[in-house]
């Protein structure tokens, strides 16, 4: 019988092959050839599953993003309860930023991502800005949760208070890689932003829950 092929196994292998090439030599230095040898396979068979270097570098950003998207669903996976909205946010924040070895891989690997696609635009493809934008667009939809739970202040504006979020953690990103930052003051002062969006609470009152929050 003929053997049966794992293409999402194969795939993988190849992402992993171009990854580890862009790490040791930076992203602007592969090709399909590299990453072909890097994975002990065919220029061919590269070629069969990913067709271009476009394709190729395409599936990396989005490979990138979903297991950014896995990991941030993994900090709230602990919680005994459905987490509020705040803590949905603080766990993502803590994702978003480069914490662990984990999230700053990602974060250097996103950001050789964006500098190529300042020469190079072509093989960043449209899935540079299309990945951050469904991150705010996730952000404005926690923050509206929480908002029609009463934990954020009815006068919020919960687009523009996304948009500004997700600068924030871009720019503390780059400062923390560049040493700029300490995680822990980067994480400060997101929750003060968090603070400023809250509802006063009066004393002994806790916030109201939005028990049916879940990572999208």
């Amino acid at each position: 019988m003929p053997k049966t092929v794992d293409h999402d196994k194969r795939r993988a292998m190849i992402l992993d092959a171009l990854f580890a090439v862009a790490a040791r030599q930076g992203l602007h230095a592969v090709s399909l050839r590299a990453v072909a040898a890097e994975a002990g396979i065919s220029l061919r068979l590269v070629q069969y599953y990913f067709e271009t270097k476009a394709g190729l570098m395409q599936a990396g950003l989005d490979r990138l993003e979903r297991e950014s998207n896995d990991r941030w669903t993994g900090r709230l996976a602990p919680a005994p309860d459905a987490p509020d909205t705040r803590a949905a946010l603080a766990a993502l924040f803590r994702e978003a930023l480069p914490t662990d070895p984990q999230s700053r891989a990602f974060h250097h690997m996103w950001m050789s991502y964006a500098v190529l696609a300042m020469t190079e635009p072509d093989l960043a493809g449209p899935g540079l800005v299309a990945g951050p934008n469904r991150l705010q667009t996730r952000i404005a939809a926690i923050l509206a949760d929480g908002k029609e739970a009463g934990m954020f202040r009815a006068d919020i504006d919960v687009d523009a208070e996304a948009g500004a979020l997700l600068g924030l953690i871009h720019g503390l990103g780059t400062a923390m890689l560049v040493g700029q930052q300490k995680p822990a003051a980067a994480l400060a002062h997101l929750e003060r932003q968090l603070d400023r969006l809250c509802v006063t609470k009066k004393p002994g009152e806790n916030p109201p829950r939005a028990g049916n929050q879940r990572p999208a």
